[in-house]
């Protein structure tokens, strides 16, 4: 994530950042096209406007010039481009794919029926890896501490794949549409959409060469994902309808159906049908009557402790209070999301609760939900969360309702404190 994508993450426009430095607007676009970079008196500062250490500041908007003296040249670049991280990871994903999708076009050729065995067992490695690595992701405070692992897991997925030119690669493209979906995730996670939906994009096409139906259509829930959250959401029926497709060829045992269904509500909440939403929702509660795993803790992590966090928050969208703060409370109050689990479907529910706090002008319940999940925003650096907490704020700016609620981070820039309720998520006393 650049200067501008953090910038806007956290809800500042420039002007408002820079008037929060004492600079201009125009030195702010500078650094952001890096053409300069904050002089050291500036630094402390800006790293508490934009929730980092000054480490985490250096990296994201270079060192100081000081600290590169003009004979000393430029800082070093990774050799194929740009040294990002987000960078190297999309490049890696670009070149699998590529290659992965040449390899199956290729005609076997003698020995490849002998080679099958052995890359089948080298598949099933990387998928026992990439398993392992959807466990750590789910389990880590701040998810961009994921990358470097994933980064190395597609080094090793690359060189496979260059180590066996001459053989149908089929087998590894289960194991890469796997991986894409969690650097997609990843992507998310930091609301860099564009990415996530090139992710995605190439977890579906590698689930298609696999034939691996539920995780295509895992894929195409995915992308769908970013629709919404950008609010397209006549888009994101057109690609759910796919991926309820695609879905109904997929293993029956599973819970992909339930989940394309959860997702439809969504979207059909959205467009304001409250029919076809409970409708879907209704189709997603069948999740229950599957019998053993339903999921496997990986691409698909779908099951019954979803659906009253799921249901209330599809009856906030449709401003049904009432109904979405029974769903709410009763899915707050499950194991799964105790305190100290699962922190981005914690910190949803919370940003919820407090939403709907807003709306009825209750500022005890605004701060009571509502500063757990900002807490939870900035100590897990969330995007998603952040993002839940911006909409919330957005929701509740109304010109029909009297008390004016703008963007929930706003809450720390202006001054408050934790303990001024009626500041949090904007909301002014009338």
């Amino acid at each position: 994530m650049g200067l501008a994508e953090r910038r806007r993450a956290l809800g500042y426009s420039q002007e408002e950042l820079a008037h929060a430095l004492g600079v201009d607007r125009r030195t702010v676009g500078r650094w952001e096209g890096r053409s300069t970079t904050p002089q050291p008196p500036l630094r402390p500062r800006l790293a508490e406007l934009l929730h980092l250490d000054l480490d985490e500041l250096d990296a994201l908007v270079g060192q100081p010039r000081a600290a590169h003296p003009e004979s000393a040249g430029p800082p070093p670049r990774d050799h194929h481009g740009s040294g990002d991280l987000d960078d190297m990871i999309r490049r890696q994903f670009l070149r699998a794919i590529t290659v992965t999708s040449a390899l199956v076009a290729l005609p076997p050729d003698e020995g490849a029926a002998l080679a099958e065995g052995a890359l089948r067992g080298m598949s099933d490695d990387f998928l026992r890896m990439n398993g392992h690595l959807w466990q750590v992701y789910q389990l880590a405070r701040a998810k961009r501490s994921v990358y470097p692992v994933v980064r190395d897991q597609l080094t090793a997925l690359n060189e496979t794949l260059d180590g066996r030119p001459e053989v149908e690669a089929q087998a590894l493209c289960g194991a890469a549409g796997d991986l894409f979906q969690l650097a997609g995730e990843l992507a998310f996670d930091g609301n860099r959409y564009t990415d996530a939906a090139a992710s995605y994009t190439l977890a579906a096409s590698a689930s298609q060469e696999a034939k691996s139906y539920d995780l295509w259509a895992c894929a195409l829930v995915r992308h769908a994902y970013v629709d919404l959250y950008e609010r397209r959401y006549a888009d994101a029926v057109g690609t759910l309808s796919a991926a309820e497709k695609v879905a109904r060829r997929g293993d029956g045992s599973l819970s992909t159906r339930y989940w394309v269904a959860a997702v439809q509500a969504e979207a059909y909440a959205g467009l304001g049908d409250l029919s076809a939403c409970e409708r879907a929702l209704d189709e997603a509660e069948k999740v229950t009557g599957l019998s053993g795993a339903a999921h496997n803790g990986g691409w698909l992590r779908f099951d019954g402790s979803r659906l009253a966090e799921e249901r209330g928050a599809r009856y906030l969208q449709l401003g049904r209070l009432d109904l979405a703060e029974k769903a709410l409370s009763s899915a707050l109050s499950q194991d799964i999301l105790a305190s100290g689990q699962s922190f981005r479907r914690r910190g949803a529910v919370l940003t919820d609760l407090a939403a709907i706090g807003a709306r009825r002008q209750d500022p005890d319940q605004v701060l009571a939900y509502g500063g757990e999940a900002l807490r939870l925003a900035h100590t897990t650096s969330s995007g998603y969360v952040a993002h839940k907490l911006q909409e919330a704020g957005r929701r509740c700016d109304s010109p029909t309702r009297p008390p004016r609620v703008t963007s929930p981070i706003n809450f720390r820039r202006r001054g408050g404190a934790a303990t001024r309720p009626h500041d949090l998520l904007g909301l002014r006393r009338p």
